[in-house]
């Protein structure tokens, strides 16, 4: 009795998820996207990672869905991220939770705060850089770029020093990111339930750096602001329920994923740019060499205005994140019966978000498929709301946009005042797995 869009919903529990993992993983999915559009319209309804699901694009599809309240869209994720990331991370948590845990996160990741680490995120940069480039003629450097985010993460983000635990770690991570977008089957072997083996080895790797942390905590040896792990250790009082180790680890999981593979691969995709543009990395290199010659005597490090010169450099990064967004689209879950664009959306189906519905839109961008950082001066036509969201939009913005900014800015600023390179494979494409990097 719903009047459903229209749409192609496949077979039982597999759905469209076949075609749609992968077209994704071909970087195609923009394609995928697009041909469903033109045949059924902005909004269309399909069968996804285990859940019937309306896609819905388009300006006003992003308000709707970024604008919505939490009592009507959910920002629950679909059956394999909840399962990998842990049923209370914070896209899982009810309102309340939500708002808490969130703001204990905001308050670590806020500019007033970051503006203190930048000189600890400069420091782990360079010496990455150092170690990993020290007598070699080539290096992977999408590795590279995940090597450094994750030190960053652990160290800035969670206070974790430890280098074994660190490389234990990144490898589960790994496995558990590439199972987040997969087929929910529970069978030996299967991409999902290797991701499932991944969580449990990462819960046991940091369930004893929690009650550390706890103890380390309740004796003065750190404080809430030492780290995030403290910061929401600290949570709790007459009021409020303190925190679980559980909603730490699931947390942490998701935030780790987030925080480090977003910026290796922003970091990874403006190598591979610069590599192919050297008009780009000559105006590039003029910002980055001008802000080291107005440099006052014995400053070593990078500092926070200094961060804040890089424009040319951010507008290189806001244009890669346009034509390929890191996040290539996310998933709410519908609470309560509503409706948009003259079409019931049940309650129990996931609605689905894409960038492409508007970054590679002609109505919005004029020439979508060239790449121009000018579209991003302040001077140039204002950016329509709710129509750039690599980061979303609205009370549902990205957290940490502003870290990821930061270290990105860091990283590229080391690799072109210290480097010059070119591609050993000039023809070098663009994957997903799933997010986008330069295929090795």
């Amino acid at each position: 009795g719903k009047n459903l869009p229209s749409g192609y919903v496949g077979l039982p529990i597999i759905g469209e998820s076949i075609s749609f993992l992968r077209s994704v993983k071909q970087d195609q999915g923009d394609e995928w996207i697009l041909e469903r559009i033109s045949k059924y319209g902005p909004i269309f309804k399909t069968s996804i990672l285990g859940s019937p699901t309306l896609v819905i694009t388009g300006q006003a599809g992003n308000k709707f869905v970024f604008g919505s309240d939490y009592d009507i869209l959910a920002t629950k994720q679909p059956k394999t991220i909840s399962a990998i990331g842990g049923k209370l991370q914070l896209s899982n948590l009810s309102k309340n939770r939500y708002l808490l845990i969130k703001a204990a996160m905001v308050s670590f990741l806020k500019p007033e705060t970051l503006q203190h680490r930048v000189k600890d995120i400069d420091d782990v940069v360079m010496t990455n850089l150092l170690r990993e480039t020290k007598g070699k003629e080539t290096i992977k450097a999408v590795d590279l770029m995940k090597l450094i985010t994750f030190d960053i993460s652990c160290t800035i983000l969670f206070g974790i020093f430890d280098e074994p635990i660190k490389e234990g770690a990144i490898l589960d991570l790994k496995i558990a990111f590439k199972a987040y977008w997969s087929i929910p089957l529970n069978f030996p072997g299967t991409t999902f339930k290797k991701g499932l083996n991944a969580r449990a080895r990462i819960i046991q790797t940091v369930l004893p750096i929690i009650k550390k942390k706890r103890e380390d905590l309740k004796n003065g040896i750190i404080t809430p602001k030492s780290d995030v792990i403290a910061c929401l250790l600290a949570i709790g009082n007459e009021n409020e329920e303190p925190i679980s180790e559980m909603e730490i680890i699931d947390n942490f999981i998701t935030l780790m994923i987030v925080s480090h593979d977003t910026s290796a691969i922003l970091a990874s995709l403006m190598v591979w740019k610069l590599a192919r543009d050297k008009k780009l990395y000559s105006n590039i290199r003029e910002e980055q060499m001008a802000i080291l010659s107005e440099r006052q005597a014995g400053e070593e490090t990078l500092s926070w205005s200094e961060i804040q010169k890089m424009k040319y450099t951010w507008r290189i990064a806001q244009e890669m994140m346009r034509i390929v967004p890191p996040a290539f689209g996310s998933f709410r879950e519908v609470v309560k019966d509503t409706n948009f664009g003259g079409y019931d959306i049940p309650k129990g189906w996931q609605v689905f978000w894409v960038s492409c519905g508007t970054h590679m839109s002609k109505e919005i961008f004029e020439d979508p498929a060239n790449f121009d950082p000018s579209r991003f001066e302040s001077s140039s036509k204002p950016i329509r709301p709710y129509t750039y969201i690599p980061f979303g939009a609205g009370a549902h913005m990205c957290i940490g946009n502003e870290f990821a900014r930061v270290e990105t800015l860091v990283i590229i600023h080391h690799f072109v005042t210290k480097f010059d390179w070119s591609q050993i494979n000039p023809d070098e494409i663009i994957t997903r797995q799933p997010m986008p990097y330069p295929s090795w």
